[in-house]
């Protein structure tokens, strides 16, 4: 089968596809036949966290397609069924998926939609429910807003009934985004955007930040919070990866400061955020109040194209790659 590695290092990654042997599942394991896979920034940007210089691995984080086989002790599901989830190695004509990150894929959904799902709504979960506790009538501030988790935050708090600002460099994304609900755009990559949040928040602040961004604006998050905010940060698109804490605000805001990655999980965290996706956002998704974005397809062939597309930072919402046949 083909299936496509990369291997990180002299602050790029590299794409290599290969002809390898079809998987085959161990205890607890399902094996899929891939149809659309999902791309994820911190896979594909040197330096993002994720792509540490090494031997080359299979590609692909998060994938959708058929229940081809199943491994000793898999009792939930059966061949041909249709399931989405954690995927290691996804951008393959077939892959091995963990029973306990397998979700089903709701009808109304297509292949591509149900690849841009998995990671992108389980680290939402994570960072607005878990750890964020974000409630209706709450105010929600995300930096950068228009990257896939940006945007499927925005969509989740919206559900959850909370209002959202967003901050982004392009005014056109910011005026698509109103059409899923943005009820404050701020154009702007800088850190410049706390008295418009004031502003548009009553002089409250927001009660949870989602940084998206990085060290470049961590402070101005901080600024921006209410009394006993929330900061969550997912990413760090500027590259910045230090950054000064306002130690009085922290103190007498009572804020929270909290990360959100997967990389260091165990296999049964890993499996409660799936469990608790499948309880508080899949019901939405699955009635159609949450539509996944998807900005782009592109075939199996054209990697290579997506992965420079998501490098330019042009995109609004998902990345998608569709396997062949």
């Amino acid at each position: 089968m083909q299936s496509y590695f990369i291997q990180s290092g002299a602050g790029q990654t590299i794409l290599e596809r290969r002809e390898v042997a079809q998987p085959e599942p161990g205890p607890g394991q399902i094996l899929l036949r891939v149809h659309a896979a999902g791309l994820n920034r911190g896979e594909f940007i040197a330096g993002h966290g994720l792509a540490k210089p090494g031997a080359a691995k299979p590609a692909g984080g998060e994938g959708a397609g058929e229940i081809v086989k199943l491994g000793a002790g898999v009792s939930g599901f059966k061949p041909g069924e249709r399931v989405m989830g954690r995927c290691p190695g996804a951008f393959a004509e077939y892959a091995l998926m963990g029973e306990r990150e397998a979700v089903a894929i709701p009808a109304r959904l297509s292949w591509e939609e149900a690849a841009g799902i998995p990671l992108t709504f389980m680290v939402v979960h994570d960072m607005l429910i878990a750890q964020g506790r974000l409630i209706a009538g709450e105010w929600l501030l995300v930096t950068g807003i228009s990257s896939g988790v940006g945007v499927a935050a925005l969509q989740t708090a919206k559900a959850l009934g909370a209002k959202v600002i967003g901050t982004s460099g392009s005014a056109d994304k910011l005026e698509r985004l109103q059409a899923l609900g943005l009820d404050v755009g701020i154009r702007t990559r800088a850190g410049d955007f706390c008295a418009a949040v004031m502003t548009a928040t009553g002089g409250k602040g927001a009660n949870l930040v989602v940084n998206n961004v990085g060290g470049s604006v961590f402070a101005e998050c901080v600024r921006a919070l209410a009394f006993q905010g929330r900061l969550a940060t997912v990413g760090y698109l500027d590259g910045v990866l230090k950054a000064e804490i306002d130690i009085e605000a922290l103190h007498s805001k009572r804020l929270v400061l909290f990360g959100v990655s997967n990389k260091l999980r165990s296999p049964e965290q890993r499996a409660e955020s799936a469990r608790g996706f499948v309880a508080d956002i899949l019901p939405a998704i699955a009635d159609g109040r949450i539509r996944p974005l998807i900005d782009r397809v592109y075939a199996f062939d054209e990697l290579p194209a997506a992965k420079a597309y998501m490098e330019s930072n042009a995109q609004l919402g998902k990345i998608v790659l569709r396997m062949p046949g």
